[in-house]
């Protein structure tokens, strides 16, 4: 089954069609959301936070994304592949970013590259663009300028800060962004965003008029059950369930209930028990205390 193409999600925008994107960061996640259905997935540089422990996504190096990126294009078949450039991979120099965003097609072998950032990085979206290098833009809370925008707050909830928002959105399409992220903006300024462009909106935290929606799969999953974002929503708890399996393990490791005899090998037919085992063992025991006791060792070959 050939992967679905950009093209076909702007069709789905013109359908009506919602498009629901999540992240995925390995080979084993990626093959159950893949399998789930889901149409588009995001190797995000979320990965620092939720995968490699980090407080933010700042310090994920394009290595990190590289490793994780390939491990899910190979986890996959159909869904889009999108893989975040990281921070600094794209804001020195044009060359830069082209040379960075090429390195992720070629050494992951993912559809597209995202990146953060309005009508300032709209000149190097339109070089990728021209290099034929898929982009999705990512506009609104932008995790990459935490530290600039004082924290994970709210963006254009202003008339000024929407009137930038939409711009940034214009600008981005003009560039040839097929697909554009909106994070943490008030629904009805993501409503009035998704009605002016012809790509699709992808929202998180920005209501449901966006064409389609993006959740880290670690909040969807309830991995961390001390965190969730108020834009997400728990369909699972994982971190419970896994908990609960792993003490059953403990309890049975030390109870000697576990491994038994089809967790083993030779010891599931009556003629191989534990018990012939045993006395095989004590027989041979048995013969090397003959031999101990016999003279010179048991005199064989004297």
């Amino acid at each position: 089954m050939a992967r679905i193409s950009i093209h076909e999600l702007r069709e789905m925008k013109a359908r009506g069609e919602k498009i629901p994107m999540l992240t995925a960061y390995d080979f084993p996640t990626a093959r159950i959301v893949e399998r789930s259905g889901v149409p588009m997935i995001l190797v995000g540089d979320s990965l620092g936070m939720v995968v490699l422990g980090y407080d933010s996504t700042i310090p994920v190096t394009m290595e990190d994304m590289i490793r994780h990126g390939g491990a899910v294009v190979r986890g996959t078949e159909h869904a889009i592949v999108v893989v975040d450039l990281p921070f600094m991979s794209y804001q020195v120099t044009p060359e830069d970013a082209l040379r960075n965003a090429g390195r992720l097609l070629k050494e992951t072998g993912c559809t597209a590259v995202k990146l953060e950032g309005g009508q300032s990085v709209a000149p190097v979206v339109q070089r990728m663009v021209d290099a034929g290098i898929p982009v999705m833009g990512h506009i609104g809370l932008t995790p990459q300028s935490v530290n600039q925008l004082g924290g994970y707050r709210v963006q254009g909830k202003t008339p000024a800060a929407a009137i930038k928002l939409i711009n940034d959105a214009l600008a981005l399409q003009k560039a040839g962004a097929f697909a554009i992220v909106l994070e943490t903006v008030p629904a009805n300024v993501a409503r009035m965003v998704t009605e002016k462009l012809n790509v699709p909106t992808i929202g998180i935290g920005a209501g449901p008029y966006c064409d389609g929606q993006v959740q880290v799969l670690h909040d969807f999953l309830g991995f961390n059950p001390d965190f969730l974002p108020r834009h997400a929503r728990r369909f699972a708890e994982v971190a419970t369930v896994a908990g609960e399996a792993v003490a059953s393990y403990i309890d049975e490791v030390r109870s000697g209930v576990f491994p038994a005899a089809k967790e083993s090998f030779g010891l599931d037919k009556a003629r191989n028990s534990a018990a012939i085992v045993a006395a095989r063992a004590s027989a041979a025991e048995a013969e090397q205390a003959e031999e101990e006791a016999a003279p010179y060792g048991g005199g064989r070959g004297r």
